[in-house]
């Protein structure tokens, strides 16, 4: 079968051999995949937890049809239509355990269904799990023109949240965050950002802040977060170190939760996925959560579709169909 594979200069399409079920798994005809941050990071050389490195297949998330249904597996069957978070996913065909793998509602399409695992997963685990968002509460995203970010305003709101706030270093992708859920919006690179979420919050700080930026903005995160607020660490698109103010960190009491599948069993990600599925499902069935497409590439042209994503211009995701 055709797949992207990592080398050490980036990418190349190869031919490999394809993947057999291990008995929780099923086995799936892909026509869909998504690109993700840890994608890139892996492109370039650096490992995402146990994925990556030369000769690996690229990808993490992918929509298709079941072929093959391990002897363990639950909950599918072959020729189902299917959505899965996995490893190896830029392929013809790739392995999903069966607690990463969704259905693919009737009228989505496998490129929509390749855009929302990570996405859903991720942002329901941070955000109501990690988190404990409360309806009335306050949320801030740092970095929510991603993929991922641009969900988590829209799951933010659809519990109940008071008052979401989104920020992006883009003044064009600002101009669109407001269509998917942000009350307010906001450049993390201005110096006057932290006053404007204090004014949105009569003095306080929000109640949740998921941050994807870290870096330059940690310290600033913490004033922006109430007292007995929680900060959980999801993402470092503005650096992976930065100045940490462990004063302002105590005095203000503040939870702050690192959160990573990199480093959870198979168990606590099936767990994950059973949760967000028995809260979201009815909304991402009827289409109410959704991350958009920015751009479609054929999964042989690979090359321009990172270079597409480095470029970071995109609004959503980049898929490639198989």
């Amino acid at each position: 079968m055709k797949a992207v594979v990592l080398t050490g200069s980036g990418v190349e399409i190869r031919d490999v051999p394809q993947p057999r079920v291990k008995p929780s798994e099923v086995l799936v005809r892909n026509r869909a995949c998504a690109l993700n941050r840890a994608d890139l990071q892996m492109v370039s050389g650096r490992r995402h937890g146990a994925m990556g490195g030369a000769g690996a297949i690229a990808g993490m998330e992918f929509a298709g049809e079941v072929v093959e249904v391990g002897a363990e597996a639950q909950g599918c069957k072959p020729g189902d239509r299917v959505m899965c978070g996995g490893a190896a996913a830029f392929a013809e065909f790739a392995v999903a355990d069966y607690g990463r793998t969704l259905p693919l509602p009737a009228g989505l399409s496998f490129e929509t269904g390749a855009t929302l695992p990570v996405a859903l997963n991720t942002l329901h685990d941070a955000l109501l799990t990690q988190g404990r968002l409360q309806s009335g509460q306050t949320v801030l995203i740092q970095g929510a023109s991603t993929g991922v970010g641009l969900m988590g305003l829209q799951i933010a709101k659809m519990k109940g949240a008071r008052l979401v706030i989104g920020t992006s270093t883009s003044a064009e992708k600002r101009g669109r965050l407001k269509d998917f859920g942000a009350d307010i919006v906001l450049d993390p690179k201005d110096p006057s950002w932290v006053d404007e979420v204090l004014a949105a919050t009569d003095g306080a700080g929000v109640d949740v802040l998921i941050d994807m930026v870290s870096g330059y903005v940690a310290n600033q995160n913490l004033l922006a977060t109430r007292v007995l607020g929680r900060i959980v660490n999801i993402g470092r698109l503005g650096g992976f170190k930065g100045e940490f103010d462990f004063d302002l960190h105590a005095m203000k009491r503040i939870h702050y939760i690192g959160a990573s599948f990199r480093t959870r069993s198979i168990e606590e990600i099936r767990e994950i996925n059973r949760l967000m599925r028995a809260d979201l499902w009815d909304a991402v069935a009827q289409g109410k959560l959704k991350v958009p497409i920015d751009r479609s590439f054929r999964l042989d042209e690979i090359h321009a579709a990172v270079a597409h994503a480095k470029a970071n211009a995109h609004f959503g995701k980049i898929v490639l169909t198989v």
